[in-house]
């Protein structure tokens, strides 16, 4: 009797994801070069018959900056595109049309923006630590080239492969890089002694960065609770939280979050200090509700993490009591104290949630081996 034959196992997805990958790898490339090739010749038509600083005025950098922004932004929203149905983002298809867009809209300007920020430094830096140096339309050309083609391959790269940790990172980078910019480039160098939406008010180019800031970054902590809120289903599901309704109303928390940040920066305080200011302190509200409500609401979670949640809100009312009634520091300290507090609370909020999860993970999956293998029994 000739033995059974078996029919060859279909091909699963998710082994084929060294392919995807590679793909992936191949379509950063292409959309980095391609970002290369059009910024240089936009550079080359615009250097012609001269020679050109790498900061001030119309320069190597600000050309570099510029096509870092637009090139970025949109290989971001082709990568992110391109991406919802790799490995781990299949969930994205469920989303609704404006959730998505808002979601690729955001993480892609928060890309852009931060390559073209920190372009804008290299080129600063590189003009003063090379005082007076100016270069032909060739060199000006090739760094203008280099650097958006840079840009767009990691840009493209990173929104293929967006985690909540990522993102996460994303956000507080984004923050203080465009919060460092602004502070660094404000036409009014004590400005610090008022308070810090004072950076807001000067209608240059350093307040509408910061200003932009605000409103991006409120977007994108509301297209964080999308993550969010995937991430803490998850802890539902594998028993870890008690609460069956915590994701919704953490992501409701974070949505008024955004939406409040993105108020500070529509409203800055020379434009309505009344709406500012209510957008101001409601979020420090909303943010210290989420952490007196965490031992409730997130039931289930680990008791360091209450821990963490407790030490937070006392340093943040420490912060408001040095301010007020002790006056030992002013409006603009607390602020800033407030500032880091929040987003890096966020940030490590973040990786408690993953470390739980891949606990859990880790422990369903082990469960099984934990059965007597029956040859032994035998």
């Amino acid at each position: 009797m000739s033995a059974p034959t078996h029919a060859a196992p279909a091909a699963d997805p998710i082994e084929s994801t060294p392919e995807r990958r590679l793909a992936v790898e191949t379509e950063a490339l292409v959309g980095g070069s391609i970002a290369a090739a059009v910024m240089g010749v936009i550079a080359a038509v615009l250097f012609a018959g001269g020679d050109w600083p790498l900061w001030g005025g119309l320069s190597v950098g600000i050309v570099a900056a510029a096509g870092a922004l637009l090139t970025g932004l949109a290989l971001g929203v082709i990568g992110y595109w391109r991406s919802r149905s790799l490995p781990g983002q299949e969930w994205r298809h469920d989303l609704r049309p404006w959730k998505f867009s808002l979601d690729e809209g955001t993480v892609s300007a928060v890309h852009a923006i931060i390559a073209a920020i920190l372009t804008v430094c290299t080129f600063v830096l590189l003009q003063r630590s090379f005082e007076g140096l100016t270069v032909d339309v060739w060199v000006g050309t090739g760094l203008v080239a280099v650097t958006t083609g840079l840009v767009g391959y990691w840009i493209y790269l990173s929104v293929s492969s967006i985690t909540t940790n990522k993102l996460a990172s994303l956000l507080v980078l984004f923050m203080a890089v465009s919060t460092l910019a602004s502070m660094s480039t404000s036409q009014d160098p004590r400005w610090w002694e008022y308070h810090f939406s004072q950076l807001g008010t000067a209608n240059d180019l350093s307040s509408a960065l910061f200003n932009i800031a605000l409103i991006v970054g409120g977007l994108f902590v509301t297209t964080f609770a999308l993550y969010v809120n995937r991430d803490l289903v998850t802890l539902v599901r594998q028993g870890v939280l008690v609460h069956p309704w915590a994701p919704m109303a953490v992501s409701v928390v974070f949505i008024v979050m955004g939406v409040l940040l993105a108020g500070v920066g529509l409203f800055p305080l020379d434009v309505n200090m009344a709406v500012h200011n209510s957008c101001a302190i409601g979020m420090s509200l909303t943010f210290l509700a989420l952490l007196f409500s965490s031992p409730w609401v997130l039931r289930g979670m680990p008791r360091r993490f209450f821990v963490f949640c407790g030490a937070t809100a006392a340093v943040l009312l420490a912060g408001a009591v040095l301010f007020e009634p002790v006056g030992y520091w002013n409006l603009t300290a607390f602020e800033l104290l407030a500032f880091s507090i929040i987003f890096g609370w966020i940030s490590v909020f973040i990786r408690f949630i993953d470390a739980v999860a891949a606990r859990g993970s880790d422990t369903s999956e082990a469960e099984p081996s934990r059965e007597p293998d029956p040859q032994l029994a035998a």
